[in-house]
């Protein structure tokens, strides 16, 4: 299982490179499927900027159950999961009702 978090952080952390470069905001599902009316109403860098963020936050939380794994700790996973959702949650509320990623 160490091989596999492993990966999955190194993938956050190339993908919060990539948002921080204001670049694939096509990859964000909900920007992805919007209108173009609804597309000019988001300041799309400050949205990528966003969810680079939350990769970060998502590669740390792996980066718990990576040394989960190591110590053979219980505690240590049941954290890192609690904080990988809390950090979803915090996100996505952040991105759709943030005044900074919303021009309106």
């Amino acid at each position: 299982m160490l091989i596999v978090h492993g990966c999955v952080a190194l993938l956050f952390v190339l993908l919060a490179i990539v948002f921080f470069c204001g670049k694939c905001a096509f990859l964000i599902a909900g920007y992805n499927t919007a209108s173009p009316e609804e597309k000019a109403n988001v300041d799309e860098k400050a949205l990528c900027r966003a969810m680079g963020g939350m990769m970060l936050a998502c590669a740390a939380c792996f980066g718990v159950l990576m040394l989960s794994d190591v110590l053979q700790s219980m505690a240590l996973l049941w954290i890192g999961l609690a904080a990988f959702i809390l950090v979803i949650i915090v996100g996505v509320v952040y991105m759709n009702t943030s005044k900074k990623v919303k021009r309106k």
